[in-house]
Parts: C-alpha cells; structure tokens; sequence
C-alpha cells in the first residue's frame, strides 16, 4: 500500500484510493492513521493520510498562509477525488473538521466506512446523518477495518 501525505501529489492510476478522515487531535488520541498504515501494508492500493509528519500547529489557520491552505486544498481534493472515505471519531476527541467533512461527503456516491464508538460526544449526530444517508455507523474500530480490508479485497 504506498502511502501519500498531505501536500503530497496524489498518484492519478487505476488503485483503490482511500482517505484516512477523522480525528487528528495530538494529544488526544492514537496514531489510528499509522495503525492502518501498518495493518493494510501488504495490500494494493493508495492511502491518503492528512496527519502529516511536519505538521506545525503554531501555523496560522487562514487562507493567506500558505501552509494551511496547501494542507486544506489537499484535504479538500483528497475527498473529492478518493474512492473511499475511511472516517474514525475517536472518544475523546472534538474532531470539528470531521464533522464538517462527514457533511460534506454524506451525500455523495463515495464509499464511506464511518467508525463512531459509543463515547464520541456527537455520537448522535454522526448516527443520524449516516442514517439519513444509508451510510453504516461502526461502533468497533477493528470491525469498521474489516470493512474496509473486504473494499480492497
């Protein structure tokens, strides 16, 4: 499985894309991105990984500044143009920008695997707007990456 961080460009070939959405909150919960880096290795395929090793969280969040924006940009595209949309909401966590992407993407023809255990504060509106798009809430995190392992299959 090759592996692209954000900004990197993002390979355009006939591989199953996916893109690790969710949480990212240093501090706050595991490397869950590296975790499925490590567990897909073997597999054939792109993973699109935001939680990028330089990342600087004194970097002004604005458009002007060049980094945000290029990570924003790419966050953005990644989304649009990736096969399935892996989406963890860690306990823990607030995960804001997750909860704008799940929005965002709900109601598209992607494949998303949406994992919500039952401690993430909005749960309930996580559930709600998958069922409202028939999108199936996992609350386990290793079922939801035997979801996706049979995706890439």
């Amino acid at each position: 499985m090759e592996v692209i961080y954000a900004p990197n460009p993002v390979p355009s070939d006939d591989r199953t894309s996916v893109f690790l959405a969710g949480s990212i909150e240093m501090g706050n919960v595991f490397d869950w991105q590296q975790d499925v880096i490590d567990k897909f290795h073997d597999m054939d395929g792109v993973l699109l990984n935001p939680r990028r090793p330089d990342w600087d969280s004194t970097w002004y969040q604005s458009i002007e500044n060049k980094q945000f924006f290029d990570q924003g940009t790419w966050e953005l595209s990644g989304l649009e143009n990736c096969d399935i949309i892996f989406m963890y909401f860690a306990p823990g966590t607030k995960s804001p920008i997750s909860l704008l992407e799940l929005g965002l993407h709900a109601n598209t023809e992607k494949k998303m695997i949406v994992c919500c255990p039952p401690d993430f504060w909005r749960k309930g509106n996580v559930d709600l707007v998958c069922d409202r798009y028939g999108i199936i809430v996992y609350d386990d995190y290793e079922l939801a990456l035997d979801r996706l392992r049979l995706h890439l299959a």
